[in-house]
């Protein structure tokens, strides 16, 4: 069951620079609304996940900026999950505005599986099982 998951935030006044518009680190953090909302859509918030001993950690992150949001503008975050390996993990994002869905942002993602105790570590079954039924092609990051 391929998926990509459609979240929706509206940019507070306090995510702005002094030029009126969003600051670039504001994408990171709706990113991470996005993927989040991802894996609780596929029946485990994460918040569980790391219950049971499930801990991911972004190893990194790689964003193209097309154009600009301000205070106000209702946004809608687009994303999937597009690799999973035994201890890895790829989401890609896309990021328009919701009335218009001119894309501001396209992006990617990579996560890794640790203990607790912060060695890597390998995904349980389960969990890999579920991510990897979720998987689907990428966004075209240079698409305006």
């Amino acid at each position: 069951m391929a998926l990509e998951m459609v979240s929706e935030v509206r940019v507070r006044y306090a995510e702005t620079d002094q030029m009126g518009v969003v600051y670039h680190a504001n994408y990171l953090i709706w990113c991470e609304i996005g993927r989040t909302d991802f894996i609780r859509a596929l029946g485990t918030p994460y918040a569980q996940l790391e219950r049971d001993g499930v801990m991911l950690a972004v190893s990194d992150a790689a964003l193209r900026f097309h154009a600009s949001a301000r205070y106000d503008d209702a946004i809608r975050i687009y994303t999937r999950l597009t690799d999973v390996r035994s201890r890895a993990m790829t989401f890609a994002y896309r990021i328009v505005l919701a009335e218009s869905n001119t894309q501001l942002v396209s992006g990617t993602t990579g996560l890794i599986s640790l203990t607790r105790e912060g060695r890597l570590a390998s995904l349980p079954g389960p969990v890999r099982q579920l991510l990897e039924s979720s998987v689907s092609p990428g966004f075209d990051r240079d698409a305006a």
